[in-house]
């Protein structure tokens, strides 16, 4: 038997409705629907809003030398920090997303790197200036500039790595 999908397929509301549900049981499902976001496993190496450079993927980027991506192996990548790409990160309060990991200047000019997905979901943190800490946008979570859970809903902590300046401060160089 051949089925015609203009008769045969139920609208959203009618599949609810049949379900048992009320009206007001559904006027819930359909605002949630529109308003709620969830934390993405994605490894999309785009870069934070706000104060992030906005450059650096790990993949081919002007400046970047090595392995930015954990899935790949040991983190081990040199960022030369001359280079437009990164050169955002000589500012205190500036941030970059460098594959699988986030770099930030902080206030106190050190620079620090850490996993960029949070530990609740795995969206990408960002680093912000005002609070000198690591955030997460989707759910509040917040970490130290070592990593460790300040707040929840997160549990584990960023993974932490080692971050070498060169002495004319032109080359950083970030290892597992």
């Amino acid at each position: 038997m051949k089925s015609n999908l203009t008769t045969d397929q139920m609208k959203r509301g009618e599949f609810l409705r049949s379900l048992g549900l009320s009206s007001a049981t559904l006027m819930a499902f359909y605002c949630m629907g529109t308003t709620l976001t969830s934390c993405s496993k994605s490894n999309d190496p785009a870069p934070a809003t706000g104060t992030g450079t906005g450059t650096g993927t790990g993949t081919g980027t002007t400046g970047f030398t090595g392995n930015a991506d954990a899935s790949a192996g040991a983190i081990n990548y040199t960022l030369d920090l001359s280079t437009t790409s990164y050169s955002n990160l000589k500012t205190v309060g500036k941030f970059a997303i460098v594959g699988s990991t986030i770099v930030a200047k902080t206030k106190d000019g050190s620079l620090i790197a850490l996993s960029k997905a949070c530990t609740h979901e795995g969206t990408t943190v960002e680093y912000r200036a005002a609070q000198d800490d690591i955030y997460c946008t989707n759910h509040g979570s917040e970490y130290s500039l070592t990593g460790a859970v300040d707040v929840g809903p997160a549990t584990r902590a960023l993974t932490q790595y080692k971050t070498t300046l060169s002495a004319d401060g032109n080359t950083l160089t970030v290892k597992a």
